[in-house]
């Protein structure tokens, strides 16, 4: 069995995280998951508020979380992955993406400034898959199902009232992929969600393509 926390932030990059990445990593080994994805918040406020920067340094910026957490990673034997919690300027709903690279986050600058419809179409091509998070959270905006992959069906933040009922219904009634994640970003969160597969996640890849194949065993919830 494998499993792994899908919604993870640093305190290296989200403004709104009390736990820094090392700590993180020691935590959920610790709790007996296998692997965790670093989601730190991806909005145009964070990359517009270092002007003076290039576009490559900004990206290598935001990257210090999953850095840290990657080397602290392997100390550990815990397998860490890259994702994002994207946010559009069109409006405050958040978007978990799985199958990003830093090389496809270098070469596609500012993806906030697309909007969710253009950002989906921007990525038919490649193995990316966009997860609505939370989307029954207060001054979320329910996405149109053709324009997500899937919802997040269980967020285990204990300070947010994030309707993971209707998420769970939301999924069910239009076919989608479902994911589970504690939304970690201090120690209370810890293990709080996450998902469990029969086969080992060795990459994102094998991520990506176990949530397109709805092959998980259990999604975990509190």
């Amino acid at each position: 069995m494998f499993k792994i926390d899908t919604h993870v932030h640093t305190g290296e990059t989200s403004a709104c995280a009390k736990t820094m990445a090392r700590e993180a990593v020691r935590l959920y080994k610790e709790s007996g998951y296998q692997g965790i994805i670093i989601t730190d918040h991806y909005y145009e406020y964070y990359f517009e508020t270092s002007k003076e920067l290039t576009w490559e340094r900004k990206i290598d910026q935001f990257l210090r979380g999953y850095d840290e957490a990657s080397d602290e990673g392997k100390k550990q034997g815990l397998k860490v992955f890259m994702g994002m919690e994207l946010r559009f300027t069109e409006n405050p709903s958040d978007y978990l993406v799985y199958g990003i690279t830093e090389q496809f986050l270098k070469e596609h600058k500012k993806l906030y400034t697309l909007g969710l419809k253009e950002f989906k179409k921007y990525i038919e091509k490649e193995n990316i898959i966009i997860i609505q998070a939370h989307p029954f959270r207060k001054h979320m905006i329910v996405a149109s199902p053709e324009n997500i992959h899937g919802v997040e069906i269980y967020n285990g933040n204990c300070r947010h009232n994030s309707g993971n009922e209707l998420a769970l219904a939301y999924a069910n009634k239009h076919s989608l992929m479902m994911s589970s994640g504690s939304d970690f970003h201090e120690p209370e969160d810890l293990a709080r969600g996450g998902m469990v597969f029969a086969q080992e996640i060795n990459t994102m890849g094998d991520f990506v393509n176990a949530l397109r194949d709805r092959s998980a065993r259990k999604l975990l919830s509190t």
